[in-house]
Protein backbone atom coordinates (compact mmCIF):
# COMPACT_ATOMS: atom_id res chain seq x y z
CA UNK A 1 0.00 0.00 0.00
CA UNK A 2 3.19 2.13 1.02
CA UNK A 3 4.41 2.17 -2.82
CA UNK A 4 3.44 5.48 -3.95
CA UNK A 5 0.72 4.30 -6.57
CA UNK A 6 -0.65 7.77 -7.71
CA UNK A 7 -4.55 8.02 -6.04
CA UNK A 8 -7.77 8.75 -8.29
CA UNK A 9 -8.11 11.99 -9.01
CA UNK A 10 -4.94 13.48 -7.47
CA UNK A 11 -2.16 12.92 -9.81
CA UNK A 12 0.49 15.86 -8.09
CA UNK A 13 -0.27 14.20 -4.38
CA UNK A 14 1.72 10.47 -5.80
CA UNK A 15 4.64 10.96 -7.57
CA UNK A 16 7.36 8.18 -6.61
CA UNK A 17 7.65 5.59 -4.50
CA UNK A 18 8.71 6.20 -0.44
CA UNK A 19 9.35 2.68 0.91
CA UNK A 20 12.99 3.61 2.60
CA UNK A 21 11.06 6.71 4.37
CA UNK A 22 10.71 6.90 8.07
CA UNK A 23 8.25 8.46 9.46
CA UNK A 24 8.61 8.85 13.54
CA UNK A 25 5.07 7.55 14.83
CA UNK A 26 4.06 5.32 11.71
CA UNK A 27 5.25 1.96 12.61
CA UNK A 28 2.61 -0.70 13.74
CA UNK A 29 3.76 -3.09 16.62
CA UNK A 30 2.32 -5.74 14.96
CA UNK A 31 4.37 -5.30 11.89
CA UNK A 32 7.68 -5.82 14.25
CA UNK A 33 7.32 -8.78 16.09
CA UNK A 34 10.06 -10.21 14.58
CA UNK A 35 12.13 -7.80 15.96
CA UNK A 36 14.26 -8.85 18.78
CA UNK A 37 15.15 -5.41 19.15
CA UNK A 38 11.36 -3.99 19.87
CA UNK A 39 10.00 -4.00 22.98
CA UNK A 40 5.94 -5.41 22.23
CA UNK A 41 5.36 -4.65 26.17
CA UNK A 42 6.00 -1.61 25.93
CA UNK A 43 4.69 -0.47 22.76
CA UNK A 44 1.05 -2.26 23.84
CA UNK A 45 1.79 -0.17 27.42
CA UNK A 46 1.73 2.57 24.74
CA UNK A 47 -1.41 1.48 23.02
CA UNK A 48 -3.40 1.65 25.91
CA UNK A 49 -2.68 4.99 26.94
CA UNK A 50 -3.25 6.52 23.72
CA UNK A 51 -6.61 4.99 23.72
CA UNK A 52 -7.68 7.44 26.16
CA UNK A 53 -9.09 10.67 24.69
CA UNK A 54 -11.52 13.88 25.79
CA UNK A 55 -14.23 12.47 24.56
CA UNK A 56 -13.05 8.94 26.36
CA UNK A 57 -10.94 9.72 29.10
CA UNK A 58 -12.73 6.95 31.15
CA UNK A 59 -11.97 3.12 30.10
CA UNK A 60 -12.77 -0.22 31.28
CA UNK A 61 -10.41 -3.23 30.57
CA UNK A 62 -12.90 -4.48 27.74
CA UNK A 63 -13.30 -1.24 26.13
CA UNK A 64 -9.55 -0.86 25.94
CA UNK A 65 -9.37 -4.30 24.64
CA UNK A 66 -11.87 -3.23 21.98
CA UNK A 67 -10.13 -0.20 20.85
CA UNK A 68 -6.48 -1.71 21.08
CA UNK A 69 -7.12 -4.81 18.96
CA UNK A 70 -5.19 -6.74 22.47
CA UNK A 71 -6.79 -9.64 24.19
CA UNK A 72 -8.50 -8.50 27.94
CA UNK A 73 -6.09 -10.70 29.47
CA UNK A 74 -3.30 -8.64 28.01
CA UNK A 75 -4.71 -5.37 28.77
CA UNK A 76 -5.19 -6.36 32.28
CA UNK A 77 -2.04 -6.83 33.45
CA UNK A 78 -0.65 -3.47 31.30
CA UNK A 79 -3.57 -1.30 33.71
CA UNK A 80 -2.42 -2.69 36.43
CA UNK A 81 1.24 -2.35 36.01
CA UNK A 82 0.51 0.82 34.78
CA UNK A 83 -1.22 1.83 38.05
CA UNK A 84 1.16 1.05 39.98
CA UNK A 85 3.42 2.71 37.76
CA UNK A 86 1.09 6.52 38.37
CA UNK A 87 0.08 6.38 35.17
CA UNK A 88 -3.52 5.09 35.63
CA UNK A 89 -6.38 5.47 38.37
CA UNK A 90 -9.54 3.48 38.98
CA UNK A 91 -12.17 5.63 39.31
CA UNK A 92 -14.06 4.81 42.50
CA UNK A 93 -17.78 4.72 40.88
CA UNK A 94 -17.28 2.76 37.97
CA UNK A 95 -14.08 1.13 38.22
CA UNK A 96 -12.82 2.18 34.87
CA UNK A 97 -9.46 3.66 34.43
CA UNK A 98 -8.22 6.99 33.38
CA UNK A 99 -5.00 8.78 32.71
CA UNK A 100 -3.08 10.49 36.13
CA UNK A 101 -1.00 13.49 36.20
CA UNK A 102 2.08 11.48 36.04
CA UNK A 103 1.53 11.29 31.82
CA UNK A 104 1.20 14.94 32.18
CA UNK A 105 4.43 15.22 33.95
CA UNK A 106 6.03 13.11 30.49
CA UNK A 107 5.01 16.26 28.39
CA UNK A 108 6.20 18.76 30.07
CA UNK A 109 10.05 18.15 29.13
CA UNK A 110 9.04 18.41 25.41
CA UNK A 111 7.43 21.92 25.94
CA UNK A 112 9.77 23.33 28.29
CA UNK A 113 12.79 22.43 25.61
CA UNK A 114 10.73 24.15 22.86
CA UNK A 115 12.22 27.86 22.95
CA UNK A 116 10.16 28.50 19.94
CA UNK A 117 6.90 28.15 21.99
CA UNK A 118 8.42 31.20 24.02
CA UNK A 119 8.87 33.40 21.22
CA UNK A 120 5.60 32.73 19.17
CA UNK A 121 3.69 33.91 22.77
CA UNK A 122 3.70 36.79 22.34
CA UNK A 123 3.54 37.27 18.64
CA UNK A 124 0.30 35.04 18.77
CA UNK A 125 -1.30 37.05 21.50
CA UNK A 126 -1.21 39.97 19.06
CA UNK A 127 -2.16 38.09 16.32
CA UNK A 128 -4.93 37.06 18.66
CA UNK A 129 -6.19 40.20 19.64
CA UNK A 130 -6.00 42.08 16.06
CA UNK A 131 -7.22 39.35 14.25
CA UNK A 132 -9.91 38.07 16.94
CA UNK A 133 -9.59 34.46 16.36
CA UNK A 134 -8.07 32.08 18.30
CA UNK A 135 -4.05 31.60 17.52
CA UNK A 136 -2.84 28.12 18.15
CA UNK A 137 0.67 26.34 16.97
CA UNK A 138 0.73 23.05 16.18
CA UNK A 139 3.41 19.78 15.19
CA UNK A 140 2.42 16.52 14.02
CA UNK A 141 1.45 13.60 16.10
CA UNK A 142 0.98 10.20 13.90
CA UNK A 143 -1.74 10.91 11.88
CA UNK A 144 -2.97 14.25 13.98
CA UNK A 145 -2.13 17.74 14.63
CA UNK A 146 -1.18 18.20 18.23
CA UNK A 147 -1.56 22.14 19.78
CA UNK A 148 2.09 22.80 21.80
CA UNK A 149 0.28 26.64 22.66
CA UNK A 150 -3.08 28.21 22.12
CA UNK A 151 -3.70 31.78 22.23
CA UNK A 152 -7.93 32.89 22.44
CA UNK A 153 -8.54 36.86 22.07
CA UNK A 154 -11.55 36.26 25.26
CA UNK A 155 -12.42 34.14 27.45
CA UNK A 156 -15.94 33.72 26.36
CA UNK A 157 -14.69 32.74 22.80
CA UNK A 158 -16.84 29.65 21.51
CA UNK A 159 -13.81 27.70 20.13
CA UNK A 160 -11.41 27.29 22.92
CA UNK A 161 -9.18 24.46 22.05
CA UNK A 162 -5.98 23.31 24.43
CA UNK A 163 -2.28 22.19 24.31
CA UNK A 164 -2.57 18.93 23.72
CA UNK A 165 -5.70 19.09 21.10
CA UNK A 166 -5.36 16.49 18.74
CA UNK A 167 -7.08 17.30 14.49
CA UNK A 168 -6.73 14.88 11.98
CA UNK A 169 -4.16 15.76 9.25
CA UNK A 170 -5.75 16.17 6.17
CA UNK A 171 -9.55 17.73 8.11
CA UNK A 172 -7.63 20.41 9.00
CA UNK A 173 -6.30 23.47 7.77
CA UNK A 174 -3.33 23.50 9.77
CA UNK A 175 -2.56 19.33 9.17
CA UNK A 176 -2.37 20.06 5.50
CA UNK A 177 -0.23 23.22 6.11
CA UNK A 178 2.40 20.53 7.80
CA UNK A 179 1.65 18.32 4.94
CA UNK A 180 2.70 20.68 2.12
CA UNK A 181 5.63 22.35 4.11
CA UNK A 182 7.30 18.96 4.59
CA UNK A 183 10.13 18.14 1.94
CA UNK A 184 9.20 16.28 -1.05
CA UNK A 185 10.31 12.76 -0.70
CA UNK A 186 9.13 12.76 3.14
CA UNK A 187 5.69 14.30 1.87
CA UNK A 188 4.93 11.80 -0.39
CA UNK A 189 5.64 8.93 2.73
CA UNK A 190 3.54 11.12 4.67
CA UNK A 191 0.94 11.16 2.28
CA UNK A 192 0.67 7.58 1.72
CA UNK A 193 0.97 6.77 5.34
CA UNK A 194 -2.52 8.81 6.12
CA UNK A 195 -4.48 7.41 2.84
CA UNK A 196 -3.50 3.81 4.57
CA UNK A 197 -3.86 4.67 7.96
CA UNK A 198 -7.85 6.25 7.70
CA UNK A 199 -8.60 5.62 3.81
CA UNK A 200 -11.93 6.60 4.45
CA UNK A 201 -10.92 9.81 5.97
CA UNK A 202 -8.48 10.36 3.30
CA UNK A 203 -10.79 9.89 0.54
CA UNK A 204 -13.23 12.30 2.11
CA UNK A 205 -10.86 15.11 2.44
CA UNK A 206 -9.08 14.35 -0.92
CA UNK A 207 -10.70 17.41 -2.71
CA UNK A 208 -9.78 19.70 0.01
CA UNK A 209 -6.58 18.54 -0.23
CA UNK A 210 -6.39 18.98 -3.85
CA UNK A 211 -7.51 22.43 -3.35
CA UNK A 212 -5.13 23.42 -0.60
CA UNK A 213 -2.18 21.90 -2.25
CA UNK A 214 -3.00 24.51 -5.55
CA UNK A 215 -3.46 27.15 -3.19
CA UNK A 216 -0.45 26.73 -0.67
CA UNK A 217 1.79 26.66 -4.12
CA UNK A 218 -0.13 30.33 -5.48
CA UNK A 219 -1.04 32.04 -2.41
CA UNK A 220 0.90 30.28 0.65
CA UNK A 221 -1.66 29.05 2.73
CA UNK A 222 -4.27 26.61 3.50
CA UNK A 223 -8.07 27.36 4.30
CA UNK A 224 -10.41 25.06 5.97
CA UNK A 225 -14.08 27.11 5.41
CA UNK A 226 -15.95 24.28 7.42
CA UNK A 227 -14.08 21.28 6.32
CA UNK A 228 -14.28 19.33 9.09
CA UNK A 229 -16.42 21.00 11.44
CA UNK A 230 -18.93 23.66 9.68
CA UNK A 231 -18.93 26.04 12.87
CA UNK A 232 -15.46 26.44 12.52
CA UNK A 233 -12.92 28.24 10.20
CA UNK A 234 -9.39 28.09 10.06
CA UNK A 235 -6.72 29.18 7.93
CA UNK A 236 -3.02 28.33 8.23
CA UNK A 237 0.97 29.22 7.11
CA UNK A 238 3.59 26.35 8.00
CA UNK A 239 6.98 27.66 10.04
CA UNK A 240 10.52 27.66 8.38
CA UNK A 241 12.19 25.19 10.86
CA UNK A 242 16.26 24.38 10.41
CA UNK A 243 16.69 20.98 9.38
CA UNK A 244 15.94 17.83 11.29
CA UNK A 245 14.06 19.69 13.36
CA UNK A 246 9.85 18.89 13.39
CA UNK A 247 7.54 20.81 11.13
CA UNK A 248 5.57 23.45 12.76
CA UNK A 249 2.36 25.78 11.47
CA UNK A 250 0.25 28.42 12.85
CA UNK A 251 -3.63 28.90 12.53
CA UNK A 252 -6.21 31.32 12.99
CA UNK A 253 -9.91 30.27 13.85
CA UNK A 254 -13.00 31.61 13.38
CA UNK A 255 -16.28 30.13 15.73
CA UNK A 256 -19.79 30.33 13.70
CA UNK A 257 -18.62 33.60 12.19
CA UNK A 258 -20.98 34.46 9.38
CA UNK A 259 -18.18 36.36 7.36
CA UNK A 260 -15.52 33.96 8.05
CA UNK A 261 -14.79 32.47 4.69
CA UNK A 262 -14.38 35.78 3.56
CA UNK A 263 -13.05 37.38 6.01
CA UNK A 264 -10.28 34.95 7.43
CA UNK A 265 -8.57 35.06 3.17
CA UNK A 266 -8.75 38.89 3.00
CA UNK A 267 -8.09 40.30 6.15
CA UNK A 268 -6.56 37.17 8.77
CA UNK A 269 -3.75 36.04 6.13
CA UNK A 270 -1.48 38.94 5.79
CA UNK A 271 -1.43 39.18 9.66
CA UNK A 272 -0.50 35.59 10.25
CA UNK A 273 1.96 35.68 7.50
CA UNK A 274 3.40 38.55 9.67
CA UNK A 275 3.50 36.82 12.45
CA UNK A 276 5.24 33.83 11.09
CA UNK A 277 7.72 35.81 9.20
CA UNK A 278 8.42 37.49 12.50
CA UNK A 279 8.58 34.33 14.41
CA UNK A 280 11.35 32.61 11.57
CA UNK A 281 13.48 36.29 12.26
CA UNK A 282 13.30 35.54 15.54
CA UNK A 283 14.72 32.20 15.38
CA UNK A 284 17.61 33.66 12.54
CA UNK A 285 16.18 31.81 9.82
CA UNK A 286 15.29 34.64 7.60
Amino acid sequence: MCGGHEHVGQPRLFQHAVASIHLPGSVDPHDLSTDRQFAMNLARGVQVLRAFSAQSALLGNRELSDITGLPKATVSRLTYTLSLLGLLEREAVSQKFRLTAGVLSLGHPLLASMPVRQLARPLMVELAQRSGCTVNLGMRDRSNVVYIDSIRPHDDNAHMPDIGATYPMVASAIGRALIFATPRQERMALLNFLRVQDGETFAKYASALEEDRKRWEKHGYCHGPGYWRKEVHAIAVPIAQRSGEPALAMNCTLYAHRNAAEYLPKKVVPLLKDAVRHLEAAQGLL
